[in-house]
């Protein structure tokens, strides 16, 4: 890799650092490049991304972003997963890592907020951002349909009653 190349690599994962909202770090030594492509894929999938690169690359990356905290996590054969929702990147990383024993998750960042392992687990944890849309929908819903059901109910009830009568009217 020349000069230019490094240097554009820089650049660009300056601005993965910048610009998401979660980073998690992890060592992925003794994974095939079959795993490892399951797990870009995987990432893709969730709208998280994945970056392998030179440490030191890394930490020049990582100067003057909130992430600046998780330098002291890139020792060895580290890659980064990278989303903007606060708990992708997060979440297929653990699930990944328990499925496959190869992937250490070493820690990461959430904004300014630097994590350890289990702090990345914990984030896992948490429902997913359109989850969360998905639930604060039902919620405000859910007021509208009552409020629907107790207006028509006292018409339904008058209609009940007037059918009763006549339906007895006929008989009689």
């Amino acid at each position: 890799m020349d000069r230019a190349e490094k240097s554009g690599l820089v650049t660009a994962l300056h601005q993965v650092f910048k610009d998401t909202g979660t980073v998690v770090v992890a060592h992925y030594t003794g994974l095939s490049v079959a795993e490892m492509t399951a797990f870009r894929a995987k990432m893709r999938e969730a709208g998280a991304g994945v970056k392998v690169a030179k440490n030191r690359l890394a930490k020049l990356a990582l100067k003057g972003t909130d992430a600046e905290t998780i330098a002291d996590l890139f020792k060895g054969p580290t890659v980064v997963a990278y989303s903007s929702d606060p708990v992708a990147a997060a979440k297929v990383a653990v699930d990944f890592a328990k499925t496959n024993e190869k992937l250490v998750i070493l820690g990461g960042a959430m904004g300014k907020q630097g994590l350890d392992p289990n702090g990345v687990k914990a984030l896992a944890s948490l429902p997913s951002l359109d989850e969360l849309r998905a639930k604060l929908l039902g919620m405000i819903q859910t007021p509208a349909t009552r409020i629907a059901s107790v207006v028509a109910a006292p018409a339904g009830q008058i209609a009940r009653v007037i059918g009763a009568h006549a339906r007895q009217s006929e008989a009689a």
